[in-house]
């Protein structure tokens, strides 16, 4: 971990592992310091979290059937995957339950070891805003503010007699994303440039941030943000925006150059957001999450990594 509180992949890496596990290999060494102190989890995000929202919204949606989720759990759970997702791993390697989808119900008990708020297709910025740029969403309703909504309803309920929930969430592990990533990938679906594209990134900056200061306000102390993957070597990016022109691609990995800059610039401005919110709050431990450089790797030796799909 740099001076700075984010993770930052070194050294060598195990063969044959999905993208999942090799990022939180890194998340790990971290994790070890408060391994025996928490004592729940409580998750925001999209699909690359969810454990069972979309499904519960949407049960006829791909997720919601094989072969989504034939390889570990040998059924469908809801999860965008066909095993576990990074919260899965960190949950276990914290000796916690899996984490369960907020929207499944249940009682106070069901969720005193963490609430999964995470839905497959979520935005961090609401769909409204989104489509009055021109951008769709797939959902209404589940952008990063209703989530955080739905916490704030939950939260009551799971505080001690006195209604304190400071207890709760000095010992909980927030996740605060992935989320944002919809937001470009509906506009990059649309057709909509780069540059336009760009003009959504201070906003759904500042739309995170708060997110972290609402959550921080709670009494969350302990909070994992993780930035934007390396988009321009995602299949559906490469496929959609191929290009007869070698320049754009980085001869390195084969990905689409503008498109891993355009990650970058996410994830540059959401680090200079978590240095201010860390000087506002010293005490709480904010983690930036490198999901770009972590997954590097899997592109420039994918042999090391057997096969997958991401």
């Amino acid at each position: 971990m740099d001076p700075n509180g984010s993770i930052n992949p070194i050294g060598g890496f195990p063969r044959r592992r999905g993208p999942a596990v090799v990022v939180v290999l890194f998340l790990l060494p971290t994790l070890a310091a408060g391994a025996a102190c928490f004592t729940s989890i409580f998750s925001f995000g999209d699909s690359i979290a969810d454990t069972g929202n979309q499904c519960i919204l949407l049960p006829a949606d791909p997720p919601c059937t094989l072969p989504f989720g034939r390889t570990f759990f040998h059924r469908s759970t809801g999860r965008n995957g066909d095993g576990r997702l990074m919260i899965d791993f960190i949950a276990e390697y914290l000796g916690l339950p899996l984490v369960p989808p907020s929207l499944g119900g249940g009682n106070r008990s069901d969720f005193r070891t963490g609430a999964n708020f995470a839905v497959g297709g979520a935005t961090a910025l609401d769909c409204e805003l989104l489509k009055n740029r021109g951008i769709p969403c797939y959902l209404d309703n589940i952008s990063l503010g209703v989530q955080l909504d739905w916490f704030r309803k939950l939260l009551p309920t799971l505080c001690d007699s006195s209604g304190a929930c400071s207890s709760l969430l000095n010992n909980s592990l927030v996740l605060l994303g992935e989320i944002g990533g919809n937001d470009y990938n509906f506009a990059f679906s649309s057709g909509i440039s780069l540059n336009k594209i760009q003009e959504l990134v201070p906003m759904v900056i500042n739309t995170i941030g708060l997110a972290l200061k609402e959550v921080i306000k709670f009494g969350a102390t302990n909070i994992l943000v993780p930035g934007n993957f390396p988009v321009g070597c995602v299949p559906r990016i490469l496929s959609r925006f191929r290009s007869s022109n070698p320049r754009d691609y980085d001869p390195s990995t084969g990905c689409l150059a503008q498109y891993n800059q355009f990650a970058q610039l996410h994830n540059e401005q959401l680090q200079m957001e978590l240095n201010d919110t860390r000087r506002l709050y010293p005490h709480v431990n904010i983690i930036y999450v490198d999901y770009y450089n972590a997954l590097m790797p899997v592109y420039l030796s994918p042999k090391k990594f057997g096969r997958y799909l991401l």
